[in-house]
């Protein structure tokens, strides 16, 4: 673990068991302010990632989730391909 983490840690727990912190945590309307405050980058990327597949759907993009469907669907069908040659290669040479 880096230092800087560390440190960050032991200030973290240094500050959580302060008296004056376990009471201020033990007030409901502090606990949902600060779950509210730790879901915000959840949400803003959230909301970026629709943000960019709906600008991208604008522009009759592909997004980067029907890319790799693609790719999956590609990588099947190649295999599918590669299994019926065998077969009908076994079938001309048998």
């Amino acid at each position: 673990m880096s230092s800087l983490k560390k440190t960050w840690l032991k200030q973290i727990t240094r500050v959580m068991s302060d008296p004056r912190v376990m009471t201020l945590m033990q007030d409901e309307r502090i606990m949902k302010a600060v779950m509210a405050a730790m879901s915000v980058p959840g949400r803003a990327q959230t909301l970026g990632k629709e943000l960019v597949e709906s600008v991208a759907r604008s522009m009759a993009l592909a997004t980067e989730a029907e890319v790799r469907d693609l790719r999956r669907t590609v990588r099947k069908l190649e295999d599918e391909m590669a299994q019926l040659k065998n077969g009908h290669d076994r079938l001309k040479n048998g």
